[in-house]
């Protein structure tokens, strides 16, 4: 009886490398687009104190005036500050130092709540970079100090150190025990700068450092 032999085993096809590399090095360009980063501005302040304190300062003024229009309305004699008033704006000619000086509070007043009104307050929260536009994200201008101060500090040879951090520039001032001023200021800049990096900001601001030897 004669065994049935196997049918001999198709060879292997060759594997086309060249259009699986293209094929791949395709797909990785076709990566989504990155998305659109935030556009890292402050959030804007409530500014409830100075709305609060404008809104009070009319709802007295306009009380006390038709408080007085309602007596005159009612047969009575008009209050003894409005007569005044009304005596003064009528014969005060407006050279009068009094009046200009009025005036000029008044005009500083309200320059003063349309700055306000424009700006977005809040200068004590730094914005940081995001990967997305919808997402917004601050850091305390006091939590940067502590850091940045933190990362002086650990430089050898810095003995004290103080941070303060402005909206474009940070000013760093460090006393030196020992080590040479000059390698000391070169590492305290590396230090920051890294610190400053890590911390990322939306805007980076300037560093500034100066380094004074310790006097014992």
């Amino acid at each position: 009886m004669e065994r049935e032999q196997d049918p001999p085993a198709e060879k292997e096809q060759p594997i086309a490398t060249d259009e699986t590399t293209s094929h791949t090095v395709g797909l990785l360009d076709e990566q989504p687009p990155a998305r659109p980063r935030s556009a890292a501005r402050r959030p804007w302040s409530a500014r409830r104190i100075p709305a609060a304190l404008t809104a009070l300062t009319i709802a007295v003024a306009a009380g006390f005036l038709l408080f007085d229009v309602i007596r005159v309305r009612a047969g009575q004699a008009a209050a003894g500050w409005r007569r005044r008033l009304a005596d003064e704006l009528a014969t005060r000619p407006l050279d009068d130092p009094a009046v200009q000086v009025g005036a000029a509070v008044i005009a500083v007043l309200g320059l003063w709540l349309i700055i306000l009104a424009l700006s977005p307050g809040l200068r004590r929260r730094l914005p940081l970079e995001t990967p997305d536009a919808q997402m917004h994200a601050v850091l305390d201008r006091e939590a940067a100090e502590l850091k940045l101060r933190d990362a002086a500090m650990r430089v050898p040879g810095v003995s004290a150190a103080k941070v303060r951090f402005f909206q474009h520039r940070v000013k760093a001032r460090a006393d030196v025990r020992f080590r040479a001023p000059v390698d000391v200021k070169a590492d305290l800049l590396a230090a920051l700068q890294e610190e400053l990096d890590r911390l990322a900001l939306a805007r980076p601001p300037s560093l500034g450092v100066r380094v004074r030897p310790r006097r014992t």
